[in-house]
C-alpha cells in the first residue's frame, strides 16, 4: 500500500523560504539526509516531509486550486489566522478572492494564500 512520504518545491531564495516554513507556518526543520547545502527538509508529521530546493520555479505555474493543505484543531484555527495576518499574509477563499475564507457545508473553515514564490497553502479546521 501506497502511503504519503513527501512534498518537494522549488524556490528562489532558501533562505527566505525556511524562514517561512519555519517562522511562518511553525514546521519543524530536520535533518536534510542529502546533505546538500541548497535543500531544506522540514516535518509535515507522522513521518511525512516537506523538501525545499532552491533552484529556478519562474517555470513553474500554479493556481488555488492546487494546494498543499494543512490541519489545525478547531480552537486553534482563529489564533493562527491572527498571526498570518500580523506576518503580512493576505488571506484568500477557495477561489483565490482576497480578504475573504471558505466555509464547507460540514463547518470547517478554510483559508488559502501563497508562500514567497506563489505556492497555494490552505489552512483548515476552525469550525463556525
Amino acid at each position: 500500500m501506497l502511503t504519503f512520504d513527501h512534498y518537494t518545491i522549488t524556490v528562489k531564495n532558501i533562505e527566505i523560504s525556511t524562514r517561512f516554513y519555519a517562522d511562518i507556518l511553525g514546521l519543524t526543520e530536520i535533518e536534510n539526509r542529502t546533505r546538500k547545502p541548497y535543500i531544506r527538509w522540514f516535518s509535515m508529521g507522522k513521518g511525512s516531509e516537506l523538501h525545499v530546493v532552491e533552484g529556478n520555479p519562474e517555470i513553474i505555474s500554479t493556481n488555488v486550486r492546487v494546494h498543499l493543505a494543512l490541519r489545525l484543531k478547531p480552537d486553534e484555527f482563529d489564533g493562527f489566522m491572527e498571526h498570518l495576518t500580523k506576518e503580512g499574509i493576505i488571506l484568500h477563499n477557495s477561489k483565490g478572492e482576497p480578504n475573504k475564507i471558505t466555509v464547507r457545508a460540514d463547518g470547517v473553515r478554510q483559508v488559502y494564500f501563497t508562500d514567497p514564490d506563489g505556492y497555494w497553502i490552505e489552512i483548515n479546521g476552525g469550525e463556525i
